[in-house]
């Protein structure tokens, strides 16, 4: 007859194995998904914002659209391309502005580094924020998100308006 001494530490390691690799298992799909990571910003619930992520393209930059449940949330790829409705609008700022078809974006310097660019819209209640990892194509993302950010007037802006 087998010994249970020797069989009972080896069944209590095998199952404390097993739910580790489950939990490990949980952890990775958890994490997987679109909006993982991803905060909401503070006015995420305004009405510009659930329309502008509704209105959100298919794709972005060469890269595929992925489902969010977060609102005034759209992302592209794997996280390459996060837009967030609903962030508080920059002010008056020294860092580097620009316009794409009558939108004014502001690069956030203090966010972006050498892979990631982070720009903001500028003079728009709420403000866009648009986050680039990697090597996404940014001039041509904007020029779509410039068409589904426009809708909201501007009342201020950090170009002199031709």
């Amino acid at each position: 007859m087998p010994s249970t001494r020797r069989s009972r530490p080896a069944l209590i390691a095998g199952v404390c194995v097993v739910a580790a690799g489950a939990a490990l298992t949980a952890y990775a799909f958890a994490d997987t998904g679109a909006d993982a990571g991803i905060r909401p910003a503070k006015a995420s619930g305004a009405r510009h914002c659930h329309r502008i992520a509704d209105a959100a393209p298919a794709s972005l930059g060469g890269l595929p659209r992925r489902d969010s449940d977060l609102p005034g949330i759209a992302v592209w790829g794997d996280r390459d391309i996060v837009l967030r409705c609903g962030v508080t609008p920059p002010g008056p700022t020294g860092d580097p502005c620009f316009a794409v078809d009558g939108v004014d974006w502001v690069i956030d310097l203090a966010q972006s580094t050498s892979g990631r660019k982070v720009v903001v819209t500028y003079g728009r209640t709420p403000a866009t924020q648009v986050v680039f990892d990697g090597a996404a194509k940014i001039d041509a993302a904007l020029v779509d998100l410039s068409r589904i950010v426009a809708p909201i007037r501007p009342t201020s802006h950090c170009l002199a308006a031709e």
